[in-house]
Order: structure tokens, then sequence, then C-alpha cells
């Protein structure tokens, strides 16, 4: 990570928002949570390290296309937890720009786009997080977020933003946070966070707890996504969602789930995992209530596909193929798509995995760019927020 001082820039006008008095009255940071610390997180950009000056720090972090398992599982203590899997999405994302200025009292913290309260808690925790490694004392700044994450589709866009606030922060007194640390001050930011920290690698993630319950293996098999949203995209409110407490015949079914999982990782059996993604889903259906479900499992059904996922606090959902099975996968996907859009489920995106090493936009064996692409999102192509625009909650396709 290169390391500069940047120079105070002119005065822009902002809309900004001042922290709570409930986000500067965080305690000091606790002790990291165990067995969380894998993978390295990436800052983007410059960090300024622990000068006077005022100083910018920049950081980015992706977002995921819903979960392929999400359920209350046991930990190694045999404790029941909150848990997910989500399935990792290249190309949108969050980045953040901090400028910190150091002599600044910690509260004269603000953010752009002003309603981003999450991300601007975050880097009030991240603030005293660093300051406290460089031996400094807290001081406050400017936050600056940009991205093409929809909100209320369930890919993860608050966690995205709060990530990417987080990195951006450390960027600015040139550390890089683990990622056990990022988790936690993540999960405190938000309440519950998805493991967008962990760099698109397979996990079981409490994800109100900031910890990882089992490793799942170093990259998912690969898969060819048919990206759609339900509901016609409405964003849903988890919120509002009716709460339900897991049985422990839930629990036994979501450890069956987990194991057929972790074999489906080892082996790399596509049609095993898409099992497992497609009662996952069936059973989030039960709080979710899609009028669309069916229709959905219908089509992947007739169009061969190994499964469907969705995201279990949004409507974006997805039909999964194996790239290496027998047969002509660009008729496959094409009938796919025809079908959800004939029966008015809006296609998005169709990408390839694992994220980790494979570009959304590289094609999956036998597959070219065009048709991995001609989705309607990708037609009218995928364009960042300004810093000024509000993320919108769109009701139509905005991969």
């Amino acid at each position: 990570m290169t390391s500069a001082t940047h120079r105070a820039r002119a005065p822009r006008t902002t809309h900004t928002a001042a922290l709570t008095a409930e986000a500067g009255a965080e305690p000091a940071a606790e002790p990291a949570p165990a067995g969380t610390g894998v993978g390295v997180g990436t800052n983007t950009g410059v960090g300024t390290g622990v000068g006077t000056d005022v100083c910018t720090g920049t950081g980015h972090a992706p977002c995921h296309h819903g979960e392929l398992l999400q359920g209350v599982f046991l930990d190694a203590d045999g404790r029941r937890c909150a848990g997910l899997v989500t399935l990792p999405l290249a190309g949108p994302g969050s980045r953040a720009e901090f400028v910190r200025r150091p002599g600044a009292p910690p509260e004269a913290l603000t953010v752009v786009p002003a309603d981003r309260r999450k991300a601007a808690r975050a880097a009030a925790l991240a603030v005293t997080e660093c300051a406290s490694q460089v031996g400094l004392p807290p001081c406050g700044g400017e936050l600056r977020l940009t991205g093409d994450v929809p909100m209320g589709l369930g890919m993860g866009s608050s966690t995205s933003d709060v990530i990417a606030a987080v990195r951006a922060v450390a960027d600015s007194y040139g550390l890089r946070l683990a990622p056990d640390v990022v988790a936690r001050l993540a999960v405190r930011a938000e309440r519950a966070s998805d493991p967008l920290m962990l760099d698109a690698r397979p996990v079981l993630f409490a994800q109100r707890e900031g910890r990882i319950l089992e490793v799942l293996g170093p990259t998912l098999p690969p898969l060819v996504v048919v990206g759609c949203v339900l509901g016609g995209g409405a964003p849903v409110d988890t919120l509002a969602l009716p709460a339900r407490e897991a049985t422990d015949a839930d629990v036994r079914e979501y450890e069956r789930l987990r194991t057929l999982l972790r074999r489906a990782m080892a082996t790399g059996d596509v049609r095993l995992l898409g099992r497992v993604a497609t009662a996952s889903a069936r059973r989030g259906q039960r709080v979710l209530g899609h009028p669309e479900f069916k229709t959905l499992t219908a089509i992947a059904r007739r169009a061969g596909a190994a499964g469907v996922q969705i995201a279990h606090s949004g409507a974006v959902a997805g039909v999964l193929f194996d790239p290496a099975a027998p047969g002509d996968l660009r008729g496959r996907l094409r009938r796919c798509r025809d079908a959800l859009n004939t029966h008015g489920i809006p296609t998005t995106r169709t990408f390839t995995t694992p994220a980790t090493t494979t570009p959304a936009t590289t094609p999956a064996p036998s597959l070219t760019t065009k048709e991995l692409l001609d989705g309607p999102a990708h037609r009218r192509g995928d364009r960042p927020a300004g810093p000024d625009t509000p993320r919108r909650p769109s009701r139509l396709p905005a991969l």
C-alpha cells in the first residue's frame, strides 16, 4: 500500500449529517471474536500515515447476490447461531473516500450522501480503532460514498458501504485492518453484517456476531447464474418481516443442509450445491412468501438448471447452472431468460463464479461475453451513482 500526504482540498458544497450522540458514545473496541482471522481485506487508493495534516484514504467493498444457505446452526460449542453462506458477485460495489482532519473533534464527522448513517457510524468506530492503534486521539473528518449496489434487494448494499468506509478510514491512517476487526466493527455499526470483508471466500458466517462458523473451501464450484428479481424488484423491509423462532427440527435440517453443502464444496458437485440452495430458498419462503417462487423453480427445472438461490432478506434471485454439464449451455441459458421474462420475472445479469478468480464479465466454458452480458441491465450499462445522489431503491432491475 502506497503512502502519501494529501493537501487540503477547496471546500465543496455537500449535504452533511453529523453523527448521532449514540454513535459518538460507543465504548472502546472489544477484543476481536475468535475464529474469524482468514483472508485479507483489500484497500484501494492511498493512505497518509499518522501526520498532523489533512489526510485522505480510500476503500472499496463488493456486494453479493443473496444467499446459497441461511438458517440457524450450531457453533463449535453447540450453541445456536444465525448463519449464512453468500453467493459472491464481482463488479458492483461501494467506494469510499475519508478525509481525516486531525485536531477536529470526533463528533465533527460528516457523510455524503447524508442518509448513509450506518456507514457514518462505522467510520466513527473505525476512527476510534485506528487512532488507538497508532497512538493518536480520535478526530473528525468527511466520508464520501459512491457505488452501484441497488438497495433493498438483499445484495448487501449497507454492508458494502460500511466495509468501504472502514477501509477508507484505516487507509487514511496508513493501516489495513484484519478481516476479524472489520467484521467486529461492521456488526457494531449495523447489528448484522454480510461476510464481504472476506473477499468472496465461501464461509458459513454468523452475521449477528461477525465470526466464521466454518470455512467451506477456497472457492465455490464453477457456476453460471442467471440473475433475476422477484416482486418486480420492490425493496424488502427486513425489519418488517415476521420473526420466526427456529425449532429443534429446523436446526437439524439446517445442519443437514450444511453437511451437504460442505460435501458439494469439497467435491465440486454443482447439482448438490443447487439442491442445498433450492432447499434453503424454499424454507425462506415461509417468511418471504414470494408469489413467483413456484414459477421460478419450475423454470429452473425445465431449463436443466442445478437449482435456484434467493436473497433471504430481499428480492434478488438466481438460477444456477453447471457449466460442465453436457448439452447446449447457451440454449439452456437463453430458454431460462426467455421464460423468466415471459412470466414477469425480470432478468438482470448472467455471471459466473467463483468470483475470487473469475470476473463477472468472463465467459464460462463454451460461452461468449455477449451471451453472458445480454440481460436488460447490461444493455443500459452499469453507471455508478454520484456522491451527492442518494442510492434509490429501484423497482426495476438495477444490476
